[in-house]
């Protein structure tokens, strides 16, 4: 048995004039439309809690790691990236 609350809820004139426009556009009610925005908000918060990060993609192109640093440290790495940079 699904049971339903009613509650109210203030929100700007502007974001509910925007919203039922999109709800009688969308030919569906509005409680439909809240409903499934409380539902995608509620979702991407506990991805996110859940720890469902993902880094965007940011690679350089170029070949990969200069041949002589195959398999040095991290350090020595850091180091010759700062190196002439005062670091």
């Amino acid at each position: 048995m699904v049971s339903h609350m009613k509650t109210t809820i203030n929100i700007p004139d502007s974001l509910f004039e925007e919203a039922r426009e999109v709800a009688r556009k969308e030919k569906i009610t509005l409680k439909n439309l809240v409903e499934e925005g409380l539902r995608k908000a509620i979702d991407e918060r506990r991805k996110r809690k859940r720890g469902d990060f993902k880094l965007r993609r940011a690679s350089f192109k170029g070949r990969g790691l200069q041949p002589h640093l195959v398999g040095a440290a991290w350090d020595r790495i850091l180091d010759l990236s700062y190196e002439e940079r005062g670091g």
